[in-house]
């Protein structure tokens, strides 16, 4: 049986019905391109509508925030691509966005207002918590014998201070939660930050998410959650790497309440 289809509209097309939606739901440039976090996005997008959430998407006026460019050393392409964005946005009125990836939502939130754009940014996990907490979503319980752990991204965790947001989230799904001997402050990074996902390893050299994943395998768990496409990417191809993909397995936080579900 094929999936039910999803309908989200454009920013584009709220404007000529003259709606104006509660937030722009960032997609970023991962879950609008790569197999694997299309998923979470349309995870995201199942959560949004069983909320009752009044939401946007820019679609194809939505361009890379910069981000990688910023971060190998390009100023110029990460400037003309913030500004094509923030033109866009403000077009629009925009006020409140969510993504579902932190290297967006440091972006947006912490780069974008000294170039002319300044909005209320949330990352995913944050708003979760707060449908969550208002009782907009229910999270059906998940099978308690089933062993969770997490991993912190570098980029909601260190650099935003943001730890509790996603583990108010993890607590609901109550089931057998683990802590990584890394988290939090001390969690480790997946290798995939400062645009090192795009960089070939030198030959010999332990990578990164190697280490991440077996230290997660040491907790012996079910499931690994985590909460950006990179971190899930670099996490799976840990996996891989250990042939431990069938045993394990690699989700965003949103994909277990929408299974937990059964949405």
């Amino acid at each position: 049986m094929s999936e039910k289809k999803l309908f989200v509209k454009t920013m584009a097309e709220l404007a000529a019905e003259g709606k104006t939606p509660e937030i722009l739901f960032w997609v970023g440039c991962a879950g609008s391109f790569d197999a694997r976090a299309q998923k979470i996005t349309r995870a995201f997008c199942k959560v949004l509508h069983n909320a009752g959430v009044s939401f946007g998407i820019l679609g194809t006026e939505e361009s890379c925030t910069g981000d990688p460019a910023r971060r190998a050393g390009n100023e110029f392409v990460f400037q003309m691509l913030a500004l094509q964005n923030i033109q866009t946005l403000n077009a629009y009125e925009v006020e409140k966005i969510v993504t579902a990836c932190p290297h967006c939502f440091n972006t947006i939130k912490n780069e974008y207002p000294e170039l002319g754009g300044n909005y209320e940014v949330l990352h995913h996990t944050q708003l979760l918590r707060k449908l969550i907490e208002e009782g907009r979503i229910k999270v059906a319980p998940g099978d308690k014998d089933t062993k969770i752990t997490y991993h912190d991204s570098c980029y909601l965790g260190r650099v935003n201070n943001e730890y509790e947001a996603p583990r108010k989230v993890i607590d609901s799904l109550n089931m057998d939660f683990k802590e990584l001997k890394r988290s939090r402050a001390n969690g480790l990074c997946c290798g995939a930050g400062g645009a090192q996902m795009f960089k070939e390893d030198e030959p010999g050299d332990k990578r990164v998410n190697t280490e991440r994943v077996e230290e997660a395998l040491g907790e012996d768990p079910n499931i690994i959650l985590a909460n950006c496409p990179f971190c899930i990417t670099m996490l799976s191809d840990g996996l891989k790497e250990k042939d431990k993909q069938e045993d394990v397995m690699v989700y965003d936080l949103t994909e277990l309440i929408v299974k937990n579900n059964n949405w």
